[in-house]
């Protein structure tokens, strides 16, 4: 009787620990690989495989990296990249959804719009630095704008994605009780889309900060990227190489974060509960 009650739990748990040891192994792997390329930066210079004026060694990058740290302009830099990426997100992820959920419930806008979507979304936001410079220079708002064109297609897309997959028997059984539009928004559209809402979250989270750094390398606007081409154009190879270890680990923060987001907004989502699990 004993035996029978405990086999089930022993069969949830192996899983359950089967699927742990997987993620610290993982972990453990993905920390060794970077420790080799580390090691690899720090010998290709010493031993004369690559001149070091081209690639300081990893230990010279990184002292450079910790005295950054100790300079007020570094986080001032850092702040103005983050103060961009998050503004031009927002606002990219409330017009996409917005505009996403409103051409998505109409099937005639939806139409209407599509061709225009189509020529507009791969146009790529790069192509659009010689017009924001011409009306903004090298102010913030020129960063503002390509962050947002960008972000804003990955955000809209899913949407429609999601608006589209609404079951239509729980659409017109919806109407048929006579919901309002904000009822059957909240209690129809909403959860159905949300996952597709979560997903252009990530890319656009991703599109945001490529945007922003290459706004800030190539026109000059304020943070991370401007001090990299300064650093570069004055030859200060190694807080090059620290800068853009500064955005590598920001890319990862950002990863991380969108992530987060992911697991709180869809924490009753099958495949997020077999993930956390």
């Amino acid at each position: 009787m004993g035996a029978t009650l405990t086999a089930p739990s022993q069969t949830v748990t192996r899983p359950i620990r089967t699927r742990r040891a997987g993620r610290l192994r993982d972990t453990v792997l993905g920390i060794l690989g970077l420790a080799v390329v580390v090691l690899v930066i720090e010998l290709l210079p010493r031993v004369g495989v690559v001149d070091s004026r081209f690639l300081p060694p990893a230990s010279e990058m990184l002292a450079t990296l910790w005295d950054q740290l100790g300079e007020p302009s570094f986080w001032t830099a850092l702040g103005d990249t983050l103060r961009g990426w998050a503004i031009g997100l927002a606002i990219a992820m409330v017009a996409g959804v917005a505009v996403g959920i409103v051409v998505g419930s109409i099937p005639l806008l939806r139409a209407i719009t599509a061709s225009t979507v189509e020529f507009l979304r791969p146009i790529p936001s790069v192509a659009l630095i010689p017009l924001v410079v011409l009306i903004y220079g090298s102010q913030p708002q020129s960063a503002l704008i390509l962050v947002v064109y960008a972000s804003f297609w990955q955000v809209l897309v899913q949407v429609l994605y999601g608006v589209a997959d609404v079951d239509p028997v729980v659409r017109d059984t919806a109407h048929s009780y006579r919901f309002s539009r904000r009822a059957i928004v909240r209690t129809v559209i909403w959860p159905t889309a949300l996952p597709y809402v979560v997903t252009g979250f990530r890319l656009a989270a991703a599109v945001a900060l490529i945007l922003e750094i290459t706004a800030e390398l190539i026109i000059g606007v304020p943070g991370l990227g401007q001090r990299i081409g300064v650093a570069q154009s004055s030859g200060a190879v190694s807080l090059t190489y620290a800068l853009v270890i500064v955005v590598g680990l920001v890319g990862i923060t950002v990863n991380l974060f969108a992530r987060v987001v992911e697991r709180r907004a869809l924490r009753w989502h099958s495949s997020v509960r077999r993930e956390i699990a």
